[in-house]
């Protein structure tokens, strides 16, 4: 029965396409790609709003900065669990990323900016 989970775990500690770890900074993820899918799929789905590809990426990149500041200030073991999470359905997000880490300490939450960019919960917003 494990045998089944080998490949999941390896693609785990292989890591992510749309995701290069690089020690205690933020790791660098694909976003415009992302963006640029997001926006195709709000088109597509002919919304009444749909975010354009700048509109998220000025907000990925917002939320970045903000991941610059407090990334040294959370565990490894959240950095990475959220790093994972924020990246799990192939597409990556730093918007995802940083809610998944404000999220585990409520004490650390930075000034709430209304940031949708990729996120997979923007909707919800």
């Amino acid at each position: 029965m494990n045998v089944a989970f080998l490949p999941i775990a390896l693609a785990v500690q292989l890591g992510n396409p749309l995701v290069t770890p690089i020690g205690d900074r933020v790791p660098t993820i694909d976003v415009e790609r992302t963006c640029k899918e997001t926006a195709a799929t709000d088109k597509a789905m002919n919304l009444d709003l749909p975010q354009s590809v700048a509109n998220c990426m000025r907000d990925e990149n917002a939320a970045r900065e903000q991941l610059a500041t407090v990334w040294s200030t959370y565990s490894v073991s959240i950095r990475d669990r959220c790093t994972q999470e924020a990246t799990l359905v192939g597409m990556g997000s730093y918007v995802d990323l940083l809610t998944c880490m404000q999220m585990t300490d409520p004490a650390k939450l930075s000034p709430a900016l209304d940031l949708k960019g990729a996120s997979k919960n923007r909707s919800k917003n």
